[in-house]
């Protein structure tokens, strides 16, 4: 499947510098950290009128799941992140011990910080995509029926990727749906959703293209994966010139795993052959980002088409 690439349609200016700053001033407050902040009343609502667009969309055969920020350390090891994404994870540490060995600690090193460096790794990682809890709850069930599954999912994920960027968070929220079938209701469902954010991105007047992509694997192996899933059009993205059209912000993704979690989670059909998997998914922190810095912050001054179309 080739989308062909075009300009943006929508003229955009090339950077917005302060405009950017002062949207941001309205939405977000600093919490001593690039890419965690608190969010504002406004934004929230944001938030949620868009997460209500996109439930509107979803198949009625869809199951539903909302996950925790974690999953265990097993699970994501599994599921092949670790390999492909080190550089990103974050990983749940405590404090072990008895209370007298914890109090000690914290009475004799909490002044200075220094209580940090006896922290142990837990069980637990901060999820990075909210599809990779929902693989295994598939396979649990067995043989995966004929016409397959369909999945609307979500949480808040984490990758370690400081930036001063708003549309570029360390902490963000992720919806999905996620099919698990055969190749062709794969291949089907992606060429689907593609043309149906094409959609709704034109119902939230938003300047867009859609590319080839390839995701941010690590290392110079990680490199040749790119180019390898590039050339093989495993995924697509949907990007917004948030910041500027030179470097557009990737909001939407369609991605097209094949076999890769079959074979992981042995998610196989009646054949006994393994399942393909690909979701759409959803930046939702970036998708409202894209709507304040496309038109502004005053909601009551936006298209009366955008205002619709979200319930504002």
């Amino acid at each position: 499947m080739t989308v062909m690439p075009s300009r943006f349609e929508t003229p955009f200016a090339e950077t917005r510098g302060d405009r950017l700053d002062a949207i941001s001033a309205h939405l977000f407050r600093p919490m001593g950290a690039d890419g965690v902040y608190a969010r504002t009343g406004l934004y929230e609502d944001m938030v949620d009128a868009l997460g209500r667009l996109i439930t509107r969309q979803r198949d009625p055969r869809a199951e539903v799941f909302r996950f925790p920020p974690v999953m265990t350390r097993a699970m994501l090891q599994k599921s092949g992140y670790l390999n492909s994404f080190p550089n990103l994870l974050g990983c749940v540490s405590c404090l072990h011990g008895t209370e007298r060995e914890i109090r000690t600690l914290v009475d004799e090193h909490g002044p200075s910080g220094e209580w940090a460096d006896a922290l142990k790794s837990s069980d637990l990682i901060l999820t990075p995509a909210s599809c990779y809890p929902v693989y295994p709850i598939a396979a649990a069930r067995g043989v995966v029926p004929e016409t397959g599954y369909l999945f609307d999912v979500a949480c808040d994920c984490f990758r370690r990727e400081p930036s001063r960027d708003i549309d570029r968070l360390q902490s963000f929220r992720m919806r999905e749906y996620v099919c698990v079938a055969d190749p062709a209701r794969i291949q089907s469902f992606r060429e689907h959703w593609i043309e149906r954010a094409k959609g709704l991105a034109d119902r939230l007047a938003l300047p867009y293209v859609v590319e080839v992509a390839s995701d941010p694997f690590f290392g110079r192996a990680g490199q040749m994966m790119a180019a390898s899933q590039k050339m093989q059009e495993l995924k697509f993205e949907l990007l917004i010139p948030v910041l500027s059209e030179d470097k557009p912000t990737a909001c939407m993704s369609f991605n097209y795993h094949q076999d890769h979690f079959g074979k992981t989670w042995d998610l196989r059909d009646a054949a006994g052959e393994p399942s393909h998997t690909g979701c759409v998914a959803f930046g939702m922190d970036r998708l409202a980002v894209a709507l304040f810095a496309t038109h502004g912050v005053d909601v009551a001054n936006w298209p009366v088409g955008v205002r619709e179309a979200l319930g504002v």
